[in-house]
């Protein structure tokens, strides 16, 4: 056999990501964002917003008292002003429900184009008889049989039972690389629906109902998302309900009070007053920041279960790592050739790559590829030679050429047993040195053979993922602890986990150790997250308060996790975490920014209401703002304007840097409540220049 074919490179995999990430926001997004909210007035879905809810309220007593100013009693505010305050008031709503239905548009938008994906798929179905028939993709059932041909689309989940074939994924996974598919592997056996086969033909059969797939999951995960509140959400709405609650029962004390000091107070003016000190921005942004935050995770091709999972990601403690395939490529590489016995390292490298030749595994390949990049040629008697597979029980594989001559490659203590047993020959000297060296960099040694002569070592090392070591660098300053867990030696793993700036390591781990890893943190009290793709690492994943599960990892693994990587890229922890910490600043950030301005809203509107009764307070009116109704109208005004203004803050999220949690906090103290602080005073004043002259 041609060695060339082995090595087959197939498709390109050069490409750039496209499929479902979501792209920027269009004219249509902002439409659609429109109409729907105008349908978030519906009080059935103002009442899940205690805050906004209260304002919506008081927009319709103000619409009423629009239409009868003495409707509650005597009043000195006009229609006009009135009808001025409820236009306000309802702009102020509509704003909060147009962040709220722009953040859901994006998930809309994804589960459009996923559910178009889906629709109309026809499916060679295989009879009994052998022969197959097009049948349309909602009346295949699990276990039927399905033949896939070149550039059609596979009609629903599968797993291949026959054929070999490239698959584009592109749809689910965003990467144009194509994927070889064939029996052998839970991963790369497994066929998703919507996928299209890009060379030769498959025959599958069914693994899921139509409505069970993995894209009918993804759909519904992307249309749920924006039901969905996290615990720090839901304990931030409880809070400003109350707070709510409050100003509304003090607002309304004051009725009685202003009647005691002869100051006339209108029913418009104290509604003003309770939407001013209510916390509105936040309440009316906190809704769009939490689905944002699912979007941001989606368009990292993160596919979140519920906004929990991101959101606990922001606050997890502790990180486990597998090594193999998460802090290194996964496939041992050769790095090294030492020559031992006197041989030079080009008999070395010519050698091994003989000896790898029909090693088809990917430290075999590896050994190949490398040694032709330091010199090795192609022998010609390759094509009459013929190879010895690798063994539990010889523990070597090698190459037989024409000539008689036998080349090995193995274990450092099985090669040994092997040329004296075979050829009584002995070790050369400093070979249990050079293995000794090899080992103790976290390498793993093997010898390599000529008849009976041993000319030296080949190093196999565990290569780090690109950027490892900066992306570790970056956990720790954000204060989480990174352990990698790994069925490795003691020695080997402590090499790695220093090469890649791992905090901690457990080594020689057993699937079901993991499970016990992590149970005994969180019984520290520490948030655990952690990633797999096996199905061993299935109840590990489900025991994880975040558990990233690769999409081309097994079913069992993608149905125990909370998130889904649709890259299949471990190092996507690191992301998640980001996202996660991101949406908790963004909430943190406005909920400050909303406090803080209220302050001059209170600078505005209480002197306007008592100032006649009280003359005093005219030295709380900092501003000089030109009247009562003026500076009423000047503080709701900014109150509702400040909301859209915010609305790409909250979609966008507020910039991280990898940091402590203290330093974060004063950073944003300072520039949310700060600015918070600053800005009403003189927006407030700007508007009120504006509206003098007309009132």
């Amino acid at each position: 056999m041609k060695r060339d074919q082995a090595f087959g490179a197939g498709p390109s995999t050069a490409g750039r990501r496209g499929g479902p990430r979501t792209a920027g926001y269009s004219t249509a997004l902002f439409v659609q964002a429109g109409v729907d909210s105008l349908k978030k007035f519906d009080p059935r879905v103002q009442v899940r917003n205690p805050v906004m809810f209260v304002v919506w309220i008081g927009a319709w007593v103000t619409a009423a008292l629009t239409a009868d100013p003495a409707l509650f009693g005597p009043s000195n505010a006009s229609r006009m002003y009135n009808g001025a305050l409820t236009l306000i008031l309802a702009l102020t709503v509509w704003f909060a429900n147009f962040a709220e239905a722009l953040a859901e548009g994006r998930g809309k938008a994804k589960a459009a184009a996923l559910r178009q994906t889906s629709a109309e798929l026809k499916a060679q179905r295989v009879r009994p008889d052998g022969k197959t028939e097009w049948v349309a993709a909602a009346a295949l059932r699990k276990d039927d049989l399905v033949r896939v041909d070149k550039d059609q689309l596979v009609p629903i989940d599968g797993e291949v039972i026959e054929g070999v074939a490239y698959v584009d994924e592109s749809v689910i996974t965003g990467e144009s690389a194509p994927v070889l598919k064939e029996l052998g592997s839970d991963v790369s056996s497994g066929l998703t629906g919507g996928t299209r086969v890009i060379s030769d033909s498959l025959l599958m059969r069914v693994t899921a109902n139509p409505g069970e797939t993995f894209l009918d999951r993804m759909i519904h995960l992307v249309e749920s998302a924006r039901r969905q509140k996290t615990p720090n959400e839901i304990a931030l709405t409880v809070l400003l309900s109350v707070l709510t609650l409050i100003f509304v029962i003090v607002v309304a004390a004051m009725a009685p009070v202003a009647d005691y000091l002869k100051a006339r107070i209108n029913i418009a003016d104290l509604i003003a007053l309770i939407v001013a000190l209510i916390p509105t921005t936040i309440g009316a942004l906190l809704s769009a920041i939490g689905i944002a935050g699912i979007d941001r995770a989606m368009r990292f091709n993160l596919l979140a279960m519920s906004g929990k999972a991101v959101e606990v990601a922001g606050d997890v403690h502790t990180l486990i790592l597998d090594k193999t395939g998460t802090i290194t490529m996964g496939n041992r590489q050769a790095t090294e050739f030492v020559p031992l016995g006197g041989h030079s390292q080009q008999v070395l490298v010519q050698a091994a790559f003989l000896a790898s030749w029909f090693d088809t595994t990917p430290e075999g390949r590896s050994i190949v590829a490398r040694a032709r990049t330091l010199g090795a040629i192609q022998d010609a008697a390759l094509d009459q030679a013929s190879g010895t597979d690798f063994s539990a029980e010889t523990r070597m594989s090698g190459t037989n050429l024409p000539s008689g001559a036998q080349l090995r490659k193995g274990a450092v203590d099985a090669v040994v047993r092997h040329v004296q047993t075979q050829f009584g020959s002995g070790a050369p000297t400093g070979l249990d040195a050079a293995a000794e060296r090899i080992a103790s960099q976290g390498a793993t040694p093997l010898a390599v053979a000529m008849d009976g002569n041993i000319l030296g070592l080949i190093a196999l090392s565990d290569v780090l993922k690109p950027g490892i070591r900066e992306r570790a660098m970056q956990l720790h300053a954000m204060g989480i602890r990174t352990v990698m867990v790994t069925g490795d030696n003691p020695t080997t793993a402590r090499v790695i986990a220093a090469q890649a700036g791992v905090n901690e390591f457990v080594a020689q781990v057993r699937p079901e150790e993991k499970l016990r890893l992590i149970r005994a943190e969180q019984a520290q009290g520490r948030l655990i997250a952690m990633t797999g793709d096996g199905t061993n690492d299935a109840p590990a994943l489900a025991q994880a308060d975040v558990g990233l599960a690769m999409y081309s990892g097994t079913m069992p693994a993608k149905e125990a996790a909370n998130v889904i990587d649709l890259d299949s890229d471990p190092t996507k922890l690191l992301d998640l975490v980001t996202i996660g910490k991101k949406m908790l600043i963004t909430r943190g950030a406005l909920t400050t920014f909303s406090i803080a301005n209220d302050v001059a809203k209170y600078f505005a509107i209480l002197p306007a209401l008592f100032i006649t009764a009280l003359p005093g307070l005219s030295a709380l009116n900092v501003m000089q703002l030109a009247a009562p109704h003026s500076a009423i109208l000047s503080a709701l005004i900014f109150n509702a304007l400040i909301i859209p203004l915010l609305i790409p803050l909250a979609l966008r999220g507020v910039g991280f840097e990898p940091t402590s949690a203290e330093a974060t906090f004063y950073r944003n103290l300072m520039v949310y409540g700060v600015g918070g602080l600053i800005t009403p005073f003189i927006g407030i004043k700007l508007i009120d220049l504006v509206l003098a002259p007309l009132l």
